[in-house]
């Protein structure tokens, strides 16, 4: 059979509410942009938090009108094996309705399994790196800090999430890996390179997009950060750079995010400089990059960086670690460095403060890349994985027949 967009149909399972914050939104955008070029689509959600396009199929796993299981009351692992299980149960009865499952991390075992011996091609989204790699690298760098995590920090390190996770990775035919980064860790325990497959994230052009102010050197940089602020996203990092930089003399360094309470007593000192201001969680982000001359990510684990396409898209020139998004270009649309590199992030905003034209023409390198990277192109970009993982279904299955007969889908 030869696979067009239109007739690839998608088992979409995500344990979580679709259309809510954080990963949340990103598998809402994903819908989004799935339905936008073309694929059929049937969504497994935990709940549902915002519509999707007419013609997506929507059955929620974990919710029935506005009654929704809380995780509190089975614990997140148990609700999260719950839906894996309805889900699991549910693509028993869609054999041969179905082309490929796409399913997220910690509740797709069962269901991967089930794929499996119904001959269906599966996918497992990587919205970050490896978990062992993501664990021990927050781990190292709290332990360098003296900060202890919490247990309950997304962090912390949990044997159980590890192990079922590690268990999914190896089930699962294909890893969608958002950036390079992500894939390194991966082959960096052992994986062969064709189990990974690369995709990409987005922005919403409607939300991000820029101002015609133009930054000049009459007055100091803004610089933002945007997220949850903890160790893994390197903070400190970016805190320590401008304090050193002659930038934070006129300049001014937003927080747009919470602390974890031991990260910010832990550098209170920093936080309290006059050029400092922690905004707290803020619903007006989209403003705050069209605001900002640079966006800074000094990550030291990410499996995209999600702000930093939503930087380019507002005209904010992202400033950032390898960790994230390879989209991101020194010196074309932004500004790279290595993880932990205080003395390189300090240079670079330094630079960055006293060239104002290198800041110009790194905007625009921004503006010419933001088009490339909404949620549309996304889309499509991940409809065209699906398609090269089912040709390489069929290409296997052809020479894993007896005589190698054609096996038809």
């Amino acid at each position: 059979m030869t696979l067009n967009n239109n007739s690839v149909r998608v088992l979409y399972s995500f344990p979580h509410k679709l259309g809510a914050d954080r990963i949340c939104y990103t598998a809402w955008q994903q819908v989004n942009g799935l339905a936008a070029a073309g694929a059929d689509l049937l969504v497994f959600p935990g709940a549902l938090q915002r519509p999707v396009p007419e013609g997506v199929r929507v059955q929620t796993t974990l919710a029935r009108g506005r009654l929704r299981i809380p995780y509190k009351v089975l614990g997140t692992m148990r609700t999260l094996a719950l839906h894996d299980h309805i889900v699991a149960r549910r693509l028993e009865k869609l054999a041969g309705k179905v082309d490929v499952v796409h399913t997220w991390p910690s509740a797709a075992l069962k269901t991967l399994r089930t794929a499996k011996r119904l001959g269906i091609p599966t996918v497992l989204e990587r919205p970050n790196a490896h978990t062992r790699f993501a664990y021990e690298a927050v781990q190292a760098e709290s332990k360098r800090l003296g900060i202890v995590l919490p247990a309950d920090d997304e962090y912390f390190f949990k044997e159980d999430v590890l192990a079922r996770e590690e268990q999914e990775f190896a089930a699962t035919d294909y890893l969608l890996c958002a950036s390079d980064f992500s894939m390194q860790t991966f082959l960096d325990r052992g994986f062969r390179r064709e189990k990974l497959v690369k995709h990409q994230y987005g922005y919403d052009e409607k939300q991000y997009f820029p101002s015609d102010r133009f930054a000049d050197g009459k007055r100091g940089l803004t610089v933002l950060f945007a997220g949850v602020a903890a160790v893994r996203k390197g903070v400190h990092f970016a805190l320590e750079a401008w304090l050193k930089s002659p930038a934070c003399q006129d300049g001014k360094f937003l927080i747009a995010g919470t602390f974890l309470p031991a990260y910010a007593e832990r550098f209170a000192s920093m936080l309290a400089h006059p050029s400092v201001s922690v905004l707290g969680h803020r619903n007006d982000v989209p403003e705050l990059m069209r605001n900002a001359d640079l966006l800074v990510l000094p990550s030291i684990e990410e499996g995209f960086g999600l702000v930093c396409v939503e930087a380019m898209g507002s005209g904010c020139i992202p400033l950032v670690s390898e960790a994230c998004t390879d989209l991101c270009k020194h010196m074309e649309n932004a500004m790279v460095h290595r993880i932990g590199d205080v003395p390189a992030i300090t240079e670079q905003i330094t630079r960055l403060h006293e060239d104002r034209a290198l800041l110009a023409r790194l905007r625009e390198g921004c503006l010419r890349s933001a088009p490339g990277v909404t949620w549309t192109a996304a889309g499509q970009k991940l409809l065209e994985v699906y398609l090269q993982v089912l040709e390489r279904s069929q290409h296997e299955a052809v020479f894993s027949s007896p005589a190698g007969a054609s096996v038809q889908r």
